[in-house]
């Protein structure tokens, strides 16, 4: 599989990498329903059997289960690159919180480090720039981890062009981690553009916008949901946004079944086709939907078809 320049980084990475939030399992805030260890193992190995050679996970998918799942699955293998996140911290009572204290990231990075089972890690993310007061001393936590070599780059996620300002005076934003796709583009309108002129790396999220694209997703599938499943309760999951994301998934599909891909390759191949994004997280939960996704890496859009789905967009606003 082919690679691409990760902004200021020295890492060439693929234009997918997997996803590792929904394997964190059910039982807490941001849960997908219950997952079966295995099979998440059996997942990630056979995504990087295909040639995906990174990994993105967050110390909080899972209250950390997420994260040995990951470390569990690239034992006594060749090791692909390593991405995961701080700043969600949690408590005896399981209740997730905020904090970007120097204190706190340093207990979370050797907490992540363990349950990975590496040495370091290859790229460290600030999950949210929460609490914003403390994104300064958050930074400069990050940036002294690097310098010890406990991570190799640095990073956020979910941060606004003005927040990367505030820590790039400290030091250099290496790559961000935004959400982005046919039903989130709003980084379109700012960060991209200042993502792409000051070569900061982007690999974005969700770009099958949590299953909604994928062209499996049916208002019967919704309402079977496990309550821990937190895509029950979002609001693209419900009236009135939810017919209109079908809708937009079934489009999805017809453009795939002329190439004989999936629906969800399509929406991936859509985020791809920004000059500023250098990759995507695709999410799976079974070997079959990585195999499924791997096509994403080198399908492309036709202008014809990046018209249709334009045009859609306009006129769903």
């Amino acid at each position: 599989m082919q690679t691409r320049r990760f902004g200021k980084t020295d890492m060439q990475i693929t234009p997918i990498g997997i996803g590792a939030w929904a394997m964190g399992g059910g039982g807490w805030d941001a849960g997908w329903g219950s997952q079966d260890d295995q099979e998440s193992i059996a997942t990630i190995k056979r995504g990087l059997d295909l040639g995906i050679n990174w990994i993105d996970t967050a110390a909080v998918y899972g209250l950390g289960h997420s994260e040995e799942v990951v470390g569990k699955a690239i034992k006594g293998r060749e090791r692909p690159l390593i991405f995961t996140k701080c700043s969600l911290v949690w408590d005896e009572k399981r209740q997730i919180s905020n904090s970007l204290k120097a204190g706190s990231i340093k207990r979370e990075a050797e907490a992540s480090l363990k349950r990975l089972g590496v040495d370091y890690i290859d790229l460290y993310q600030i999950h949210w720039p929460n609490p914003e007061p403390d994104i300064e001393e958050g930074w400069s936590a990050l940036a002294k981890l690097k310098r010890e070599g406990k991570v190799r780059h640095i990073s956020v996620s979910n941060f606004n062009v003005e927040q990367m300002q505030r820590a790039e005076r400290i030091a250099p934003v290496e790559t961000l981690q935004p959400p982005y796709s046919l039903i989130n583009p709003d980084v379109e309108k700012e960060i991209l553009p200042y993502c792409e002129k000051n070569d900061i790396g982007v690999i974005v999220y969700s770009p099958m916008a949590s299953g909604l694209l994928t062209g499996r997703m049916t208002k019967e599938r919704i309402e079977q949901m496990p309550d821990d499943d937190w895509r029950k309760n979002a609001d693209n999951f419900k009236e009135p946004a939810l017919s209109r994301n079908l809708e937009l998934a079934h489009m999805l599909q017809e453009i795939g079944q002329a190439h004989n891909v999936t629906a969800g390759v399509v929406a991936v191949a859509w985020t791809l086709r920004n000059p500023a994004v250098t990759a995507a997280i695709v999410g799976s939960r079974r070997p079959s939907q990585i195999e499924d996704m791997v096509a994403a890496a080198e399908y492309r859009l036709s202008d014809s078809e990046l018209h249709d789905l334009e045009k859609f967009m306009l006129a769903h606003r």
